[in-house]
């Protein structure tokens, strides 16, 4: 039987270590776009080859990369096998690099890592760059005190997050690099994830004609045209919160427009409008469907305005995480120890997000999102400026992984 306090007390006296990791990591910048990522994963790979981690390196083709709009990728996978090959479970850990820039507003430096009243602050240090510590610390206490004696563990650190996850795990699973039995993927302290959102993403031209706004009627308002399509598309967020999904954690279908470009100068009639919309499906939706749905919705309302042509890109189809049945000893092991060790019961539920977990799924190996970090990402500031995650949920939380590492590979 396993001795849990081994592995906590194996934690507790690396857990400076745990942190200095993880501030390292905060330190090299990955801000996703541009997305040249593959410093960050030299660096990893060197941190890791400190603790005795060899990290297999997989560049993606530069051409993939370039074509895909970003500027560089390596992923990682660290291989560690226990007793003879192909006995027992092989778990995944994945997490991602990458991230979102840092954006205004911040009361420390986004990539200076300081620690103020127990929170450690920087871009990434929630999502989730902290679970790269997690993982890692929480297998190196595993072979510290529980040493496994079958089945395997894999590290997943991946930097294709932000745009999809396709150069990510995608690039690694499609090239049959690795084919996990379960795999973790990483999340929050306080719930186990089953289940998530998908996500449509869309860049849409709208076509006018230039003139100067002295004579406005030579010219064909692309921006009025606009205008009119992204009423018809935001009306569309009332009828959306009619539709619940079943699943805890997941309200409704959301429709947002988070990027708007266009026009030459303050004084001429703007020819060419770009927007960019992101569609949240709920796992109930079909996909299809929701496309075709938004396709038309553009099309019509665009010829509502004369002279007005549109062109519509899809840029992202991430689809919605279903529950695999082989997930439940994942679920139980977290779910256990979790309230052991937080002192509270932490539900299996779903999340708006979407998650590169889809991706392992749709290939049929069992997986839930689970890791360090706060109750909610409002709380984590995730995407927003003073991103933090507490080091008591860090320390805790790499605990549930080995004591769950450590069940699984029993």
């Amino acid at each position: 039987m396993t001795d849990y306090a081994k592995l906590d007390a194996w934690i507790d006296a690396h857990f400076d270590e745990e942190v200095n990791f993880l501030q390292q990591l905060v330190r090299v910048p990955t801000d996703t776009p541009p997305g040249n990522n593959a410093p960050h994963a030299e660096r990893t790979a060197e941190l890791l080859q400190g603790f005795g981690f060899e990290a297999e390196k997989h560049p993606v083709p530069a051409q993939e990369v370039h074509d895909y709009g970003m500027e560089s990728i390596t992923n990682l996978i660290v291989r560690r096998q226990y007793g003879a090959a192909g006995s027992g479970r092989t778990v995944a850990l994945n997490a991602h690099g990458d991230v979102v820039p840092p954006g205004e507003g911040w009361t420390q430096e986004p990539y200076g890592a300081q620690i103020v009243e127990g929170n450690l602050f920087g871009r990434a240090a929630a999502v989730s760059k902290s679970d790269f510590a997690t993982f890692t610390f929480a297998l190196r206490a595993l072979e510290a005190a529980a040493k496994p004696s079958q089945g395997s563990v894999e590290l997943h650190f991946t930097y294709d997050e932000e745009f999809g996850g396709i150069l990510g795990p995608g690039w690694l699973l499609k090239n049959k690099l690795t084919k996990p039995d379960l795999m973790v993927a990483a999340g929050f302290s306080y719930e186990v994830v089953t289940a998530h959102n998908g996500c449509l993403q869309m860049e849409v031209t709208v076509h006018g004609k230039m003139a100067h706004a002295a004579v406005p009627d030579t010219g064909i308002d692309a921006l009025q045209g606009a205008v009119h399509i992204l009423n018809a598309l935001y009306a569309q967020n009332a009828e959306y919160k009619k539709v619940t999904s079943k699943v805890a954690g997941i309200n409704h279908p959301y429709l947002n427009v988070g990027r708007i470009e266009g026009g030459t100068n303050t004084n001429v009639i703007p020819g060419k409008v770009v927007f960019k919309l992101d569609r949240r499906m709920i796992p109930e939706e079909n996909p299809v469907e929701v496309e075709a749905t938004i396709r038309k919705i553009i099309t019509e309302a665009a010829a509502q305005k004369s002279g007005i042509t549109v062109d519509i890109k899809r840029l992202l189809l991430a689809n919605s995480m279903q529950p695999l049945a082989g997930n439940q000893p994942l679920v139980d092991a977290i779910q256990k120890h979790g309230e052991q060790v937080f002192g509270e019961p932490i539900p299996a539920m779903g999340t708006p997000l979407y998650t590169d977990v889809r991706l392992y799924v749709e290939q049929g190996i069992p997986g839930v999102i689970y890791g360090a970090g706060p109750r909610t990402v409002l709380e984590s500031h995730a995407k927003r400026a003073d991103e933090r995650v507490a080091l008591e949920d860090l320390r805790r939380a790499t605990k549930v992984i080995a004591r769950t590492l450590a069940d699984l590979l029993a």
